[in-house]
């Protein structure tokens, strides 16, 4: 195995998968990089789960988001007006990922009880992890809206970051279900100060 560092990096570039050297605050560089917290913070929520059966499901899901965060990574890191058709093959990122965060939200839907209301976030330390994730998965369907918009990146990447984010809250509530934590309602500051 290589080391882990490279010194290339030190003046502050680093390099696409099309091998163009950019500087480290490229429009492309703050994406990936959200779409790296954002994984990082899926990791984290997995790693507060309980470890009872019941969760398998979702624990699996959740892995198999982080792999393909990873292809998105790629996808991200080889922009479509630069690079050469054989590694715009080996990056393509596909609707076929959507397709499956959409089934597993639309499984867990099934069993919650609809909301009435905005929920805080919060709840089990894993439902509070999966909210922050989806925040950071927000931020960064920001950062790839402009990528998307010179053509420099697939259109199914920003659904992904879409639909993600609607999993990620809807997987929130799920755990927080399953631990049996309560959700709390949103109500004006106001009415919460008065009340005390």
């Amino acid at each position: 195995m290589t080391k882990i560092y490279t010194k290339t990096g030190d003046k502050g570039e680093t390099s696409l998968f099309t091998g163009q050297r950019v500087p480290k605050d490229d429009p492309f560089i703050h994406a990936l990089g959200t779409v790296d917290e954002c994984n990082c913070a899926i990791g984290a929520a997995v790693s507060f789960m309980p470890l009872e059966k019941k969760f398998f499901n979702i624990k699996e899901q959740l892995e198999t988001i982080q792999h393909a965060l990873f292809d998105l990574g790629a996808a991200l890191a080889t922009p479509r007006t630069k690079a050469v058709s054989s590694k715009l093959d080996k990056t393509r990122f596909d609707h076929e990922a959507i397709e499956y965060l959409e089934r597993w939200i639309d499984e867990m839907e099934s069993q919650l009880a609809p909301l009435t209301k905005f929920i805080l976030p919060g709840g089990h330390p894993c439902g509070a992890m999966l909210h922050v994730a989806r925040s950071m998965c927000r931020r960064a369907e920001r950062l790839v809206l402009p990528l998307t918009n010179h053509a420099d990146v697939s259109g199914h990447v920003l659904a992904y970051l879409n639909r993600l984010s609607d999993y990620l809250f809807v997987a929130s509530r799920y755990v927080n279900s399953l631990t049996n934590t309560p959700e709390t309602m949103w109500e004006q500051h106001k009415k919460t100060l008065n009340a005390k």
